[in-house]
């Protein structure tokens, strides 16, 4: 229930007016809907993040080799770069472990207290944490996977010269800086589709009802003042 759906319910009733226990009565069944979803959110959030991660690691444990070894190319990614990528999909999923274990013991503790106000704030302040360290864990795993996606790239590049006994005094500049744009075309590409897909994610998970709780919250304080 918005602000506005709030207002309209306290003006269907004649004649008197909501005193401060109705209206936190209400607000608490607003609070809970919202939780009630987050609860909800959170299962989805975990298979998400768990297939995600599945994924990706079978990208580099096993399909990119097997695409390596059909196309008869003879190359590894160095051993730093996969434990790069191990842990950047370590950190996404711990990141969401810590946020579940903060999340249900803020709402144990009110199911324990019935502190509202002080459920709220903390509800709010731990998806806000998990926002940031969220991203920073994106963040991480971008780098990574920028950095295998440069390296094969150059590792391509560095096998095809030296099959073709080609130097790279050779190669035409115009050539070069083609190549090089379609790489940083597709890098971003790449990039841009994994950034906006997760954050889409989130926002849909549980950005929306961290605004509906920063509302709530609001609203709460407007009838303690």
């Amino acid at each position: 229930m918005k602000l506005k759906d709030l207002k309209q319910t306290w003006n269907k009733l004649p004649g008197k007016d909501l005193d401060e226990a109705q209206i936190r009565k209400m607000l608490e069944k607003k609070t809970g809907t919202l939780i009630e979803n987050i609860d909800r959110n959170i299962k989805v959030g975990f298979v998400v993040i768990f297939l995600l991660i599945l994924v990706f690691t079978l990208d580099d444990f096993l399909f990119t080799p097997l695409i390596m070894k059909g196309m008869n190319l003879d190359f590894n990614f160095p051993d730093w770069l996969l434990y790069v990528s191990m842990f950047s999909y370590v950190l996404l999923f711990t990141t969401f472990l810590l946020f579940v274990f903060k999340y249900y013991r803020t709402k144990k503790s009110y199911d324990i207290n019935c502190n509202l106000k002080e459920t709220l704030l903390k509800t709010v302040n731990t998806l806000t944490t998990y926002r940031r360290v969220f991203y920073l864990a994106i963040t991480v795993l971008l780098v990574a996977i920028g950095l295998g996606f440069v390296t094969g790239m150059y590792q391509g590049y560095a096998d095809g010269t030296m099959q073709h006994n080609i130097l790279l005094s050779d190669i035409q500049p115009t050539k070069i800086l083609l190549v090089s744009g379609i790489g940083i075309v597709l890098l971003a590409l790449l990039i841009g589709t994994v950034f906006f897909f997760l954050r889409w994610g989130f926002r849909k998970l549980y950005g929306n009802y961290t605004d509906q709780l920063k509302v709530t919250l609001r609203e709460l304080q407007d009838i303690e003042d």
